[in-house]
């Protein structure tokens, strides 16, 4: 299926490895102009050659950390001198830090919001008016499932943090729609590709994850990246064009909940 991507600008961050390389990846095989992000040069370097060594597609690889103040809109600074616009956007960057709550501090969840969902609500905001100028954008958060229901104990900035994006994506969708502006959010499962926290929990205790996987994977596997990757380029595509204000799980019905 051709999504009609081609030529578009496409802007993902934290994209030098996982799930954002992957998007970036599924977005140059669909003929995107790409601005890939990340903050360290030597791996964001390796993932713009990888993906020219197979798509020959204009990319842009921004080295910047996105929580410091102003980088957001340096970075859609620099996709617009570059490419001359932004229409697409994958807020992807993002981690966690593991810890009973009563334990955090306040700079615990300072440093998680910043990173979770402060700066993508920056990005966003500054990519809006080339957006607005076009007549049609898609923003595309990436969530997930624990923030559609209780991830566990030592979850708690995690949970809150991606629950907030996607009631800032509900909200957003909803006052953009009026511009052609589709909002949505993406709520990936256990994702195992190298380096992430589930490729490394499979290779230091395998029996424990057959175990796991057993107990919550119905489809008795490890989601992959690439998996993520198909289903962000649709829901940035035209072919999802009645699709916005969303939270699609991505996870081989690994979650619990109804909606």
């Amino acid at each position: 299926m051709d999504l009609g991507l081609k030529d578009k600008v496409a802007v993902v961050t934290g994209a030098s490895r996982g799930l954002g390389k992957a998007i970036a990846m599924q977005l140059a095989a669909e003929g995107c102009k790409l601005v890939i992000c990340a903050r360290g040069e030597e791996g964001l370097q390796a993932a713009k050659e990888e993906i020219l060594s197979s798509h020959d597609v204009p990319i842009l690889a921004h080295v910047t950390d996105l929580t410091a103040p102003g980088e957001p809109e340096n970075l859609i600074r620099a996709a617009v001198e570059h490419h001359g616009t932004v229409q697409l956007l994958v807020n992807n960057a993002g981690g966690n830090r593991r810890g009973q709550f009563a334990d955090l501090s306040d700079q615990d969840w300072d440093d998680i919001l910043t990173l979770n969902l402060k700066m993508h609500l920056r990005t966003t905001r500054a990519a809006i008016p080339h957006m607005r100028s076009h007549g049609s954008g898609a923003i595309l958060f990436i969530g997930s499932i624990f923030g559609r229901e209780a991830g566990g104990p030592g979850l708690s900035i995690y949970n809150t943090t991606k629950s907030a994006l996607m009631s800032a994506a509900k909200i957003m969708a909803l006052e953009l729609a009026p511009d052609g502006i589709r909002v949505n959010t993406l709520a990936p499962g256990s994702i195992q590709f190298p380096g992430g926290s589930w490729d490394k929990r499979v290779k230091s205790d395998p029996e424990g994850m057959k175990v796991f996987i057993a107990e919550n994977l119905p489809l008795g596997r490890f989601g992959t990246a690439q998996e993520i990757g198909d289903t962000a380029a649709f829901l940035l595509s035209d072919r999802a064009s009645l699709i916005t204000g969303a939270c699609l799980n991505v996870d081989g019905g690994q979650s619990r909940s109804l909606i």
